[in-house]
């Protein structure tokens, strides 16, 4: 379950920045999609989540994401410091609020790549968010490739595959979401969603960069 952090109007404002959510079932893509468009934009810039997840060899700390432990993460749960967090699989995950408000200041596109329920919640707190969401093109395609991606047994693909069924369904049906891209194709999928982030730039008055 996604927690919202406590709201405050005077800081939950965009400024001149444009704040981005890209939202998809594990295995859709959405990752490879997130950091097209974050080279595509000179004014872009990744949020990194804090997570109580394991930190695995391909992880890089503070790129991937920031690694703590559970207290840690407690403190900055009682501290406000998230803008969102959530529980997924065990595990914790949130997005600093102060770094995201200081961005959105400065004039920058801030992309947040969250789950379903975490994109409700800064919607809430930023209504002005921008979401994008990442489906596959069928449910057998979604399956085979996790099966393809070679890191889990049948049991948690299994368990990945109906968490997925979940979250799209509550994703078409939350109202939250502003595009739905079908990521067929990768190259071509990548391409419509700088095209989209573009033209919501260009419709805000926001420089391409």
């Amino acid at each position: 379950m996604t927690t919202p952090a406590a709201p405050d109007d005077a800081s939950l404002k965009t400024a001149n920045g444009l704040l981005l959510v890209i939202s998809g079932p594990s295995g859709v893509g959405k990752t490879t999609i997130t950091h097209a468009v974050e080279r595509s934009f000179a004014s872009a810039v990744f949020s990194v989540s804090y997570t109580t997840r394991p930190i695995t060899p391909q992880d890089r700390e503070g790129v991937d994401y920031f690694f703590i432990s559970e207290a840690s993460f407690d403190e900055k749960i009682a501290g406000g410091a998230f803008l969102e967090h959530a529980g997924v699989f065990g595990k914790r995950y949130g997005t600093p609020r102060t770094w995201v408000e200081e961005q959105l200041s400065d004039g920058r596109l801030v992309i947040l790549e969250i789950d379903v329920q975490g994109a409700i919640n800064v919607k809430k707190a930023m209504a002005e968010a921008f979401c994008l969401f990442v489906l596959p093109p069928s449910e057998e395609e979604l399956l085979r490739r996790l099966r393809a991606r070679g890191r889990e047994d049948e049991t948690t693909i299994q368990r990945r595959f109906g968490a997925a069924q979940h979250e799209i369904a509550v994703a078409k049906s939350c109202g939250v979401y502003d595009r739905f891209l079908v990521n067929s194709i990768l190259p071509g999928t990548v391409k419509e969603a700088i095209d989209v982030v573009g033209g919501e730039l260009a419709r805000r008055g926001m420089p391409r960069g």
